[in-house]
């Protein structure tokens, strides 16, 4: 019988079977010891030297590596009706560290690196894998206080661009991209319609946008009668408990002005806590989709599914803590590439063996 990481890249192909075998080895031993430095999980000195010359090689693409994990989640992916695809950016911080290739990150004296990557999970929140990744570093702001290289919010609209690719090998299963606020862009709405929608979209709001009659498009929901409410367990965060949540639900179907290229059809919804504790801030999410919803069912399904986004900050949390991909000691950008992508499987992995859980 096959190990998982056999099963998992079996079509993974790397240009020579030797290193497509020391690949699937290295993620075994990763996975088996997940908290522990690269000699630390791979023991001797033999599967040490091995490993890193593998990180050192060329001919192991890092895109080939998720891109053989992301068939093996497509295959997991077709065995469900609905799909959520989550799109988050996390920073990774090697400052101190000597290695080539680094950019600062929100602070412009901190050295590290951003990922984006593209985790798809069921809507019972069971991890299917990560489908696609962006890796990069910025660079420095130059004397006039800007940054070059390509705009960091066009990631969202590639990530769009590659789920619907998938979408057409999926005919059977629904796929909704879910993210937060920095995700609410006009230019990522309007390439999803000019697609036609082949991929649902789920959005934190961010902009108050005004609609074509004036009126300003949270107001317009707000005025709305409840539909009804949902009630939930929050989970406990970084400094705080967790508590029962229960909110009030409205929705309105809108039109999202694209100025002289006309409007795009949106359904946003809004769930508003209600009853909160004194203390407590009350929790109110802002949601656009292109789904109509205009049931209490309805409406209900789209914030259980935005509450799944979750699952994307536990596979960071996993990534960063749990493999600690931030203490790697590799001596330049294209060896980190190649490390994260096999410690993203790695964090999959891992999210697939913890128990079930909500937050």
């Amino acid at each position: 019988m096959l190990n998982w990481a056999a099963e998992e890249f079996s079509s993974v192909s790397l240009d020579d079977k030797r290193l497509n075998d020391r690949l699937i080895k290295v993620a075994e031993q990763l996975a088996a010891k997940p908290t522990a430095s690269i000699p630390g999980a791979c023991g001797g000195w033999g599967d040490t030297a091995a490993a890193y010359r593998m990180l050192d090689n060329e001919r192991c693409d890092w895109r080939e590596i998720i891109e053989a994990h992301g068939r093996s989640a497509t295959q997991r992916m077709s065995g469900h009706g609905v799909v959520l695809c989550l799109n988050d950016t996390t920073e990774l911080d090697f400052n101190g560290q000597t290695i080539q290739g680094l950019g600062p990150l929100s602070y412009e004296a901190q050295r590290g690196m951003y990922l984006h990557p593209t985790y798809a999970v069921s809507v019972d929140r069971e991890p299917l894998g990560v489908l696609d990744a962006w890796m990069w570093a910025r660079e420095p702001r130059d004397e006039h206080g800007q940054r070059g290289g390509l705009c960091e919010s066009t990631r969202w609209i590639e990530s769009y661009e590659r789920l619907a690719e998938r979408a057409s090998d999926l005919a059977q299963t629904r796929l909704v991209q879910v993210g937060d606020r920095e995700s609410d862009i006009l230019a990522l709405m309007q390439r999803a319609q000019a697609l036609g929608w082949p991929v649902d979209l789920l959005v934190r709001s961010q902009h108050n946008r005004r609609l074509p009659e004036g009126a300003l498009m949270w107001d317009e929901v707000q005025s709305q009668e409840p539909l009804g409410t949902i009630a939930f367990t929050m989970g406990a965060r970084a400094g705080r408990s967790s508590r029962a949540v229960r909110q009030e639900l409205r929705v309105k179907r809108v039109s999202v002005d694209q100025g002289v290229n006309g409007s795009i059809m949106m359904t946003c919804l809004m769930a508003s806590e209600i009853g909160a504790l004194a203390g407590e801030k009350p929790v109110c999410w802002r949601l656009l989709t292109n789904r109509a919803a205009t049931t209490l069912e309805q409406v209900r399904e789209l914030i259980e599914w935005y509450r799944a986004r979750w699952e994307i900050e536990m596979f960071f949390h996993v990534l960063k803590t749990g493999c600690r991909v931030e203490a790697l000691q590799l001596a330049s950008l294209p060896k980190i590439e190649r490390a994260l992508a096999l410690f993203m499987v790695v964090s999959w992995r891992i999210g697939r063996l913890i128990p079930f859980r909500v937050q």
